[in-house]
């Protein structure tokens, strides 16, 4: 700001250059000073002032303390963005190579936890690193928003200063001089704080979806297990999803900052501290998790052990069920009526689960009738699982593979 000042000849260009070649300060000092003053930033001016000598009095010329705080905190959370969207791009970086790794390892799909219809492992993984292209953009225009800097004064009217001042500032920075009061508005900040919860909440989805794949009775994946590494104090057999469930426990802090930062943006007027306390605790925490959880999704990705055996399994444990849609659209396309098609393949769809002995497709091709309507290449393509994977080119190219 002194630096601005000089070039609009309101201060003198040697006592800009003084206050740049003498200022520093002693924390210890400063502490002092604040248990005197209770005002964090006079504290600090008055420790700065006191190594600059008689230059040090334009300092502070014409500013409010959060000039000085809240393009001090846009500068941080810009540049904390910058290393966020860099731990985004590995997560993608990581399931880009996953997906490409599985295209074509077909699992069982499903709704309600209840088997679906097939899938493939691949476009699971090509469905998270397309969430994460979204989380990436979500988090660019987060930084854009929160990359805002004020010079304005006490309430934001540059009554003391030349707006050529704060454009200087945030220039030198890398802001945007904004439109402010004493404060940049605190809707931008909570913009921030939600899209942290957001990405959050991707990584907790994925690393739900794990947890579920890891279980015993589906066994499909299983995160990585060092050597050495123990599961349960009390059973040695555990090999537990302690990554997932970390990433679980901390994406929920991360939401609850959102909350915080919701209720700073209703200020008094021009300006309360209500919102300060919070924020000294939410931002730095929010960011710091966001960037650990950032970093354990992505060796979770990376290095997750895929079970195609277990795959196979499941597909064919539910006794060919997936396969009821295919069949109830044969049947339709055959001209039988809607309702009753649906009536029929029900049938043999509960008789085969509850009832054993035959499976599903079997049991249509026994029944007579409806093997008539379908035909046999009708019943062959209804069951074929293959099928269900055979637009999944198309799904990666929509996913950005």
């Amino acid at each position: 700001a002194c630096e601005g000042m000089a070039r609009k000849k309101i201060i003198s260009s040697k006592d800009a250059r003084t206050i740049r070649r003498r200022a520093k300060f002693d924390l210890r000092k400063v502490q002092k000073n604040e248990a005197r003053t209770r005002h964090d930033v006079l504290a600090f001016l008055e420790e700065v002032a006191s190594h600059v000598g008689p230059a040090g009095r334009w300092i502070h010329q014409g500013l409010t303390s959060s000039d000085i705080l809240d393009t001090t905190l846009a500068w941080q959370l810009r540049d904390a963005a910058d290393l966020l969207i860099e731990g985004v791009r590995r997560v993608k970086l990581a399931a880009a190579k996953r997906a490409r790794e599985h295209r074509g390892l077909m699992v069982i799909g499903r709704t309600h936890g209840i088997h679906a219809e097939p899938t493939s492992h691949g476009i699971r993984m090509a469905l998270l690193h397309d969430e994460f292209r979204r989380a990436e953009e979500r988090l660019k225009a987060a930084r854009a928003e929160i990359a805002v800097g004020k010079i304005s004064g006490a309430v934001g009217t540059y009554a003391h200063l030349d707006p050529a001042i704060e454009a200087y500032v945030c220039g030198k920075l890398g802001l945007q001089p904004g439109a402010s009061t004493q404060v940049v508005p605190r809707d931008r900040h909570a913009a921030f704080a939600l899209t942290l919860s957001l990405v959050a909440a991707s990584a907790e989805r994925w690393a739900t979806e794990f947890r579920h794949l890891q279980r015993t009775e589906v066994g499909e994946i299983e995160e990585s297990f060092a050597k050495g590494q123990k599961g349960s104090s009390a059973m040695p057999h555990k090999r537990n999803p302690i990554n997932a469930e970390r990433i679980c426990g901390l994406a929920r802090i991360v939401r609850g900052h959102a909350l915080a930062a919701l209720e700073n943006v209703a200020l008094w007027h021009e300006r309360d501290i209500s919102h300060s306390s919070a924020e000294r605790v939410l931002f730095p925490d929010a960011t710091i998790l966001l960037d650990f959880i950032l970093a354990e999704l992505e060796a979770l990705v990376s290095g997750h052990q895929v079970f195609p055996h277990r795959m196979l399994a499941n597909l064919r444990s539910s006794r060919g069920l997936w396969a009821s849609q295919g069949a109830l659209l044969a049947l339709t396309r055959a001209g039988l009526e809607r309702r009753k098609a649906y009536e029929a393949v029900q049938r043999h769809a509960m008789d085969a689960w509850q009832r054993g002995g035959a499976d599903f497709p079997t049991r249509l091709q026994l029944d007579a009738e409806l093997s008539r309507r379908i035909g046999g290449k009708g019943l062959r393509e209804a069951v074929d699982a293959k099928r269900h994977l055979r637009h999944e080119a198309l799904i990666y190219k929509r996913c950005g593979l």
